[in-house]
């Protein structure tokens, strides 16, 4: 099973990746390939996901990632996977290792609370004003990250529960997916919002 985890800036996939290691799971992180490719090529991050895409097509950074992916897969049966950006991706993965072994989780939380929580982050690219952090939402959105979200099989609300809570959630999603439940059939209510297909 490979358990793609999405979502904008802030909404808290990085919580969810970090349950994911707890509970024995492996991640790999596009991001990483992305910069390792950058540092390859002397180009900050962004300008290399770019011409990644324009050289290689949409799904190139799924493309750089796939042989590690199938040997955790073949290690332990399911991944993790980080950053994924577009549906092309998501098309690419389902076309390697099978329509039926890829599910998304889409992690979910507003805008303001996104924004709150990038600037306490405090990382280097985030976002230090609201003009800013539209932007980049609206890079993110440029990539197609909104379709990937419209298409996850589980949504994660992440929204007015303590850092605490929404890891329980995601525990909770984790090791129901472990134990081969289909997504469509995780408690609903307030832990999670399943979406209808």
């Amino acid at each position: 099973m490979l358990i793609c985890v999405v979502g904008m800036p802030g909404a808290g996939k990085g919580e969810f990746v970090r349950v994911a290691r707890e509970e024995g799971v492996p991640v790999v992180v596009m991001g990483d390939a992305v910069r390792r490719e950058a540092r390859r090529r002397g180009l900050d991050v962004g300008e290399t996901a770019r011409r990644l895409r324009e050289e290689r097509g949409m799904d190139a950074v799924a493309r750089l990632v796939a042989d590690e992916v199938e040997r955790e897969l073949r290690r332990v049966g399911v991944v993790v996977v980080d950053g994924v950006r577009n549906p092309e991706e998501i098309e690419y993965f389902k076309s390697r290792f099978g329509e039926e072994s890829v599910v998304i989780v889409a992690i979910h939380a507003s805008p303001d609370t996104r924004f709150e929580r990038l600037r306490e982050r405090g990382r280097e690219d985030d976002p230090e004003t609201r003009r800013e952090f539209e932007e980049r939402d609206e890079r993110e959105l440029g990539f197609g990250i909104g379709e990937v979200i419209s298409r996850a099989d589980v949504m994660i609300v992440n929204e007015r529960i303590s850092l605490g809570e929404f890891r329980e959630k995601c525990r909770s999603v984790l090791r129901s997916l472990l134990r081969g439940e289909n997504p469509h059939d995780l408690p609903g209510g307030p832990d999670n919002v399943r979406v209808p297909h």
